[in-house]
């Protein structure tokens, strides 16, 4: 289940404002949920309806709402950000990467689920969070491109 308008203000605590520019980006990311967006990406579909906010503008909010947890930032290695909103009700998932075509394929993380304790046990250490990425032929570049 997706964030909603009351729960962003809550994010936002009082110490920063939801303005309308913000708000708006919130709501195109929820439109495009499950897709990772770049903030070009993000500025381009903005700017078809309000074409008075800036990408400027797109990158601090989009640097506001990783910060906020809000968004996770991810990088698939193609020297671009991109934005995926948080789901804090799901469970981790991580990414399989097309070198081809650059399909994203999203998948649950029960792999890493299991190594987890175990990593964080033999090292001592607490983690956190983390990010899995998979390189390598999605189902269309397979027969295309692979011998």
């Amino acid at each position: 289940m997706l964030m909603n308008i009351p729960e962003l203000q809550q994010k936002f605590n009082g110490q920063y404002k939801l303005t309308r520019q913000r708000e708006i980006i919130f709501h195109t990311l929820t439109d495009h949920a499950g897709r990772h967006l770049s903030a070009e990406d993000i500025y381009n579909t903005v700017r078809q309806q309000y074409p008075e906010i800036g990408l400027a503008t797109i990158y601090r909010a989009m640097e506001l709402f990783n910060n906020l947890g809000i968004v996770q930032k991810l990088d698939f290695g193609d020297g671009c950000h991109r934005y995926e909103l948080c789901d804090h009700h799901s469970r981790q998932h991580h990414h399989m990467i097309c070198i081809v075509c650059g399909k994203v394929i999203e998948m649950a993380g029960y792999l890493p689920d299991k190594f987890e304790p175990d990593i964080s046990h033999m090292n001592d250490f607490s983690i956190l969070d983390y990010q899995l990425y998979f390189y390598g032929y999605c189902k269309e570049c397979q027969s295309k491109y692979r011998k």
